[in-house]
């Protein structure tokens, strides 16, 4: 076998692992028969609620255990093709086949994130919350950066955007916003997005044309639904009206519609200013709120598991998960997969996936990576 067609096996060979590791593949198996066998019983249906997650849940596991077989038995062939070619000394036919492994990889990697999206809440919309760290409009210029990464980021997967919560800086940029992404399995993907977002460049607001170190946070939480209940005491709950605020006059009330809303006993803020309604911005935050609480029992959960659990990091050095350097060189670095690009602009205009792909990846094997920052 030459050797690019060795380098498609082997990363053909590595996501299909990753994805009979994440399912637990044995497991797996044996928990398909037996909800084949529950779908055929007819007094299932009784009870219509648990007959749709049953029957959902049956679904998703044929259709993940399906697609590791297709894809390894098409690699097969793929594989008999290339050695059949070779034998017979048919440059056509060993061409058509390394073609074949290289349309396989490609197939397997995008199965691969899918079949890692197997969380409770995965499938959810999702909210991504910015906030700028201190440095003032240095780090509200970056923050505003990132809000336009994610918003290019959603538009790129297809999904929609909307902006709750939007907290012009004092000169420029951000202090804080929050966006709304709608879409298939939205929280799945951004979720490894949380944590703190490091930028090294000139400042184009440094008449001496220094290079600044700026910092700023997100956090991303998932949109929950009706069957997910979160029990809130009134008590527990500080809640401020203001006039809404936004760039270039949007968002823009002459009212104190705005609402936000702390939760005193976990600190938890969040706030909401979309819509000209007091009484509707309230029902979103309240729904935000819902929504932290419920990430927030998630991360302890499995955190638990792996004995690691830490509340939301400070916004500033040591806690960074991605690095951004766009002077004296181009590289964006992620310091947990030590994932990297050379290509900051686009990263900038929302290609993350390779990232996202890396971090969840990481959630599955555990596999913990040495990586020095960049300066």
């Amino acid at each position: 076998m030459r050797a690019e067609g060795q380098a498609q096996i082997d990363r053909i060979e590595a996501a299909l692992a990753l994805v009979r590791q994440s399912l637990d593949w044995e497991v797996a198996l044996r928990r398909l028969d037996e909800l084949n066998a529950r779908v055929q019983d007819p007094t299932l249906w009784d009870n219509p609620k648990e007959a749709q997650a049953v029957s959902r849940e049956q679904k998703q596991l044929e259709s993940a255990i399906n697609t590791v077989n297709e894809i390894s038995a098409e690699m097969g062939d793929a594989i008999e093709f290339v050695e059949m070619g070779e034998a017979e000394g048919e440059e056509s036919v060993v061409e058509d086949g390394l073609k074949s492994l290289e349309r396989l990889a490609e197939r397997a990697d995008a199965d691969k994130v899918q079949a890692l999206l197997s969380g409770e809440a995965d499938g959810n919309d999702t909210y991504i919350e910015i906030h700028a760290g201190a440095g003032g409009t240095e780090s509200q210029d970056w923050a505003e950066m990132l809000f336009r990464m994610y918003g290019r980021w959603a538009e790129r997967k297809g999904f929609k955007v909307e902006t709750v919560e939007y907290q012009a800086g004092d000169q420029a940029g951000i202090k804080s916003a929050t966006l709304l992404v709608k879409g298939e399995n939205a929280y799945g993907y951004a979720k490894t997005e949380s944590g703190v977002h490091r930028l090294v460049r000139i400042s184009p607001y440094d008449s001496s044309a220094r290079r600044h170190t700026s910092f700023s946070s997100v956090w991303v939480y998932p949109v929950i639904d009706d069957n997910i209940e979160i029990e809130i005491n009134e008590s527990d709950l500080k809640i401020d009206t203001y006039r809404a605020s936004g760039a270039g006059g949007q968002h823009v009330n002459t009212t104190d519609s705005a609402v936000r809303i702390t939760h005193q006993p976990t600190g938890i803020v969040v706030a909401s200013q979309n819509d000209r309604s007091q009484h509707k911005n309230r029902a979103t935050a309240m729904n935000m709120l819902k929504a932290r609480l419920f990430e927030r029992e998630m991360a302890e959960r499995e955190a638990a598991a792996s004995g690691e659990y830490q509340e939301k990091s400070d916004i500033g050095w040591g806690h960074q998960i991605r690095s951004y350097v766009l002077q004296p060189y181009q590289m964006v670095k992620d310091l947990r997969t030590g994932v990297t690009s050379t290509s900051p602009d686009n990263v900038l205009d929302g290609a993350l996936d390779e990232f996202i792909a890396a971090s969840l990846a990481q959630r599955v094997t555990g596999e913990k990576v040495e990586v020095e920052d960049v300066e």
